[in-house]
């Protein structure tokens, strides 16, 4: 899979760009806040409907269109894949609404309006990021919205689910909180209607996490191996957000607070749903109290160990750099096996962010990739063999200029 072409309009720092993308490697240099990052950002966009570094849409227009009458960004690119073309377009609108404004996203696909859940999978993308250490450190949404993205790209079955769960969920908790701040009386009758809902929806999530997290896991470990010596094994853990391998109701009634004995054993979707659906009637007296639903997929927790060791508790910077170059390489092996073929790569500032040795690990493990780009500041920190097979673009200011090999 490959950009043939990329048109930006007032996206970021680019008031207008149309760029011809050739395959292979790209590697995109100058200084920082020229646009290298906001090219890559773009094409995630396009590929994800979300951006990897806002969380408000309305930030990614230039804010020299603001004053416009109609402020608005928009994205196209023009997809080669194995099966044929497509082109994909985003328009991005801050329409007036009486006094203030209303954001509004345009989806199209070969001209066609869309849906968000059928952007997803159109292109397909993996992304490596400074900041991509977070999957190990940071907070558990973060390991979350990764699963969710990277499942999201290769099963619409998936996406669609996400989708219903997050719409009954909210139905759930507005229940909740009428009970609790209108001083309604309890009703386990109508929690158990959304439990039905969300317990249906909430299993094919538990079971696409923890068959990604598997096949993650079996390519990491090998990754990892070659890349920290037999020394060192690494493991990773799922722990959904309610105890999916309890056998009794006493067992299924534990503390959502603490997953460390969850776990999912080979189980078919149907009888997970029943095990989550008990698990959520048990906890309809707490939920009420809290005025939210306190068990689900939205307290999904996704552990890295090495040798036994939780890393974000005890890991060196160096040992969470490995893990998380060990799972985005598995990712991309997973998502190639899946799609049939080469997800477009996109490589911001990896080169600055990996030592030698890793970072000669990873631009081993591309190569053959369709189409990378890739950023730096620094083009003398990528290997001469490597630079030599590559296009060199200069980014300065929003414009892009190719430069001789």
């Amino acid at each position: 899979m490959r950009i043939t072409h990329l048109s930006l309009t007032n996206f970021r720092n680019y008031a207008r760009l149309e760029l011809a993308l050739q395959p292979g490697v790209i590697i995109l240099h100058g200084d920082n806040a020229q646009g290298k990052t906001s090219l890559l950002e773009a094409i995630y966009y396009l590929a994800t409907s979300r951006s990897p570094h806002s969380t408000a849409d309305r930030q990614l227009i230039n804010w020299l269109a603001v004053n416009d009458p109609l402020p608005h960004a928009r994205l196209v690119a023009d997809v080669k894949t194995r099966v044929g073309s497509k082109r994909i377009e985003m328009t991005l609108l801050n329409e007036p609404s009486g006094r203030a404004t209303r954001f509004k996203k345009d989806i199209r696909v070969n001209g066609l309006p869309r849906r968000v859940m059928d952007l997803l999978g159109q292109i397909t993308v993996v992304m490596f990021l400074p900041q991509d250490l977070a999957l190990v450190e940071g907070p558990p949404t973060l390991r979350r919205r990764y699963l969710n993205i990277t499942l999201c790209q290769t099963s619409a079955e998936y996406a669609h689910a996400l989708n219903q769960y997050e719409h009954v969920l909210a139905q759930r908790n507005a229940l909740l909180r009428q009970f609790q701040e209108q001083g309604k009386r309890f009703d386990a009758a109508q929690l158990e209607f959304w439990d039905e809902k969300l317990a249906s929806s909430g299993a094919l999530i538990v079971a696409g996490r923890n068959d990604l997290i598997r096949e993650l896991e079996r390519r990491a470990q090998k990754i990892h191996r070659d890349l920290s010596g037999d020394g060192e094994h690494l493991r990773l853990r799922y722990q959904p957000g309610f105890d999916a391998s309890a056998d009794t109701p006493e067992q299924m009634a534990f503390d959502a607070g603490d997953l460390g004995a969850a776990a999912l054993p080979d189980l078919p979707a149907k009888e997970v749903a029943a095990r989550f659906r008990e698990a959520l009637k048990l906890r309809h007296r707490d939920d009420w109290l809290r005025g939210q639903t306190s068990i689900g997929p939205q307290r999904d927790e996704l552990r890295f160990l090495v040798n036994g060791r939780d890393l974000s508790l005890y890991g060196s910077r160096g040992q969470n750099r490995t893990a998380v170059l060990a799972l985005k390489l598995a990712e991309l092996d997973w998502m190639q096996e899946k799609t049939g073929e080469w997800p477009i790569l996109l490589l911001d500032e990896v080169a600055a962010e990996l030592d030698e040795k890793r970072r000669g690990y990873l631009l081993d493990s591309i190569d053959g990739a369709e189409q990378v780009l890739l950023t730096t500041t620094e083009t003398s920190l990528l290997p001469a063999p490597f630079r030599e097979g590559a296009q060199v673009w200069r980014v300065i200011g929003g414009t892009i200029e190719m430069e001789g090999k």
